[in-house]
């Protein structure tokens, strides 16, 4: 249950819109105006929902600093969402387990498998996105140097 859920209870569908507006807009500087919009809207009917998003601003709006390519997978928890639900297929198909040391090991192998599937077959951002994303941080930071693509992959 999210705090949106917690605050607002039944007319969620039409905040839950309201938010999404946020993350739909073409640049950094239209993110953050529709974000005041939204805090705006909402402290009419929602006040506390107003104050909470207000006050999670700079972390709702972190994905800005990053270039428009990666805005959709800095934002999104797919990933994690999907590593969750297999761990707890697996956890499900076993049932019982005799001790924690036993959990331990299952899920252990559950991560290890998955980092090696990414590893070799797959990647939430290609290599040319992310040195991107290290190029634009190290420009906006005090070092310039220029950015090796080999060793983003090690």
């Amino acid at each position: 249950m999210t705090w949106v859920d917690v605050i607002i209870g039944r007319r969620k569908p039409w905040v839950h819109t309201m938010l999404r507006t946020i993350f739909e807009q073409p640049d950094a500087d239209s993110v953050r105006a529709q974000h005041r919009h939204v805090v705006e809207v909402l402290e009419a009917k929602y006040p506390k929902a107003a104050t909470r998003l207000d006050e999670a601003r700079e972390d709702i709006l972190a994905f800005t600093a990053f270039p428009k390519a990666v805005w959709r997978q800095v934002w999104s928890n797919n990933p994690q969402e999907r590593l969750n639900k297999e761990v707890r297929r697996r956890t499900d198909v076993v049932g019982i387990f005799p001790g924690r040391d036993a959990i331990v090991r299952l899920v252990g192998a559950v991560l290890a498998e998955q980092n090696d599937e990414w590893t070799e077959q797959r990647r939430y951002m290609g290599l040319e996105i992310l040195a991107e994303c290290r190029k634009d941080g190290l420009q906006n930071g005090t070092n310039d140097a220029k950015v090796n693509i080999e060793a983003i992959t090690a």
